[in-house]
């Protein structure tokens, strides 16, 4: 039953995210990139002001798979770094805490350029 409620709490937490963007997309002009960036930005500041930690603690990956949760891991990857090294910490903490992700984006981008046969339109 355990794993049941942290399924659903993923899926509603994510679930909203996603409907607030699609609703973004539906009812303004904004560009889809640039509801992307807004997202991570987000993410960024609402980490920073201490709201998205506890949201992430009660959804998991319902908050850390959306690009709000880029940022997440963004500003966390930086704060950590900053403790760590210092200033010099704003300028590799969150390249080094997202690095794993933007590795596998790149590589599954290219895996599947390699098999896919683009169109024009």
């Amino acid at each position: 039953m355990d794993v049941f409620m942290d399924c659903l709490k993923a899926f509603l937490v994510g679930g909203i995210i996603c409907a607030v963007g699609q609703i973004l997309i539906d009812k303004t002009k904004l560009t889809p990139a640039r509801i992307l960036v807004s997202y991570v930005v987000a993410g960024v500041f609402l980490t920073a002001v201490g709201v998205y930690e506890p949201l992430v603690d009660f959804a998991g990956a319902g908050a850390t798979v959306p690009l709000t949760g880029f940022g997440f891991s963004l500003a966390t990857g930086v704060k950590e770094a900053v403790s760590e090294y210092g200033l010099i910490g704003a300028l590799t903490g969150g390249v080094t805490a997202t690095a794993a992700g933007i590795t596998a984006a790149i590589l599954f981008g290219w895996l599947v350029s390699l098999f896919a046969k683009p169109k024009m339109k």
